[in-house]
């Protein structure tokens, strides 16, 4: 038996999910005439309570065009020091927008609004980057998927609001964080900007993201999305696999962060972990005694047909997912409880 923990991007699409992108009804999305593209970003849109929606092959395309739309060249983004927008997408800001990154230096990828109004208070003249967009990722993928806390959320709009500042959440896994914390899509429909919800990570679906603003927002993104080579012709097969994991695979998450907190759980009592980052959804994040190379323990578990994924500063990391079973788990907590 094979478990791969890397990501919860690792998925197959079920059965159910197959059939309805084969039987979906296709069109040319270039021309706006796909029926299954039009229902999808028709239906999160709704969820979120926001004007419109505009399918993204990717989750960076999607967050990219959302700094594009907010700054311009020479502008100053801000975003935790551990932010995906900062570290995992290619240096896109820079290059695709001109923009300066403002690191605040978070717990576990998140900043307080305190934090926040420190970093833009202070001079403003033709000496320091124009202040334009502040970025927030929940649940935080290094951070170890923690979820922001709503009232401080509204405290940073406040501070955005007060500033003149565009706020966009990176929400690759906000539906993690909203079962997490039993709260819904419209409360973060309103207060945001702009959203970006990724359909392939825990809800399963093969590809796409989509981003979700106001209907001037949308329009911009759609000029973008084409700059950036991000038109789909007949994508409604794609967009039929996001529907029907908005339909099906949400609530199902909450086994995902109980199986997640079981692993931490055989993690802590592995002789060869030092710590374990607190588990709210379907991240584990952990760190191996000082005594071993992370690369031999990797290693070790891949010989017992376990994949794992490094992040770097001896952090090591599994992502719970539809595709990892009961079975796989009690094998993996078999494997750290001898290892």
């Amino acid at each position: 038996m094979q478990i791969n923990l890397i990501s919860d991007t690792v998925t197959k699409p079920t059965k159910g999910m197959l059939n309805a992108m084969m039987e979906a009804e296709v069109g040319d999305d270039v021309f706006k005439t796909d029926p299954t593209v039009n229902k999808l970003q028709d239906k999160i849109a709704k969820m979120f309570g926001v004007e419109a929606a505009l399918f993204f092959p990717s989750g960076t395309m999607a967050n990219q065009t959302a700094i594009k739309i907010h700054t311009q060249p020479g502008d100053r983004m801000f975003c935790d020091k551990w932010a995906h927008v900062y570290n995992f997408e290619g240096g896109g800001a820079a290059f695709n927008s001109g923009v300066t990154s403002h690191l605040i230096d978070g717990d576990r990828g998140m900043f307080t609004a305190k934090q926040l109004n420190d970093a833009v208070s202070g001079r403003v003249d033709i000496h320091v980057p124009w202040s334009s967009l502040v970025v927030v990722e929940n649940t935080t993928n290094k951070g170890g998927g923690a979820c922001w806390d709503y009232e401080e959320l509204l405290k940073i709009k406040q501070i955005c609001m007060e500033h003149n500042l565009a706020l966009h959440m990176d929400g690759a896994r906000i539906f993690n964080a909203l079962v997490a914390k039993n709260e819904t899509p419209k409360q973060y429909g309103k207060v945001f900007d702009t959203i970006s919800v990724c359909l392939s990570k825990g809800l399963g679906a093969p590809v796409g993201s989509v981003l979700l603003g106001s209907k001037l927002h949308i329009e911009k993104a759609l000029r973008i999305r084409k700059l950036f080579g991000g038109a789909m012709r007949q994508a409604g097969y794609l967009a039929a696999a996001g529907i029907y994991a908005l339909d099906n695979h949400i609530d199902r998450l909450a086994i995902d962060h109980t199986r997640a907190k079981i692993i931490g759980t055989a993690l802590q009592n592995c002789k060869l972990v030092k710590y374990v980052e607190p588990i709210e959804t379907n991240i584990v994040i952990f760190n191996v005694i000082d005594a071993i190379n992370e690369e031999d323990f990797v290693n070790s578990l891949k010989k017992a047909g376990i994949s794992l994924i490094s992040m770097g500063q001896g952090k090591l990391r599994m992502v719970t997912h539809l595709d990892f079973t009961e079975e796989m788990l009690e094998m993996l907590v078999n494997t750290l409880e001898n290892i």
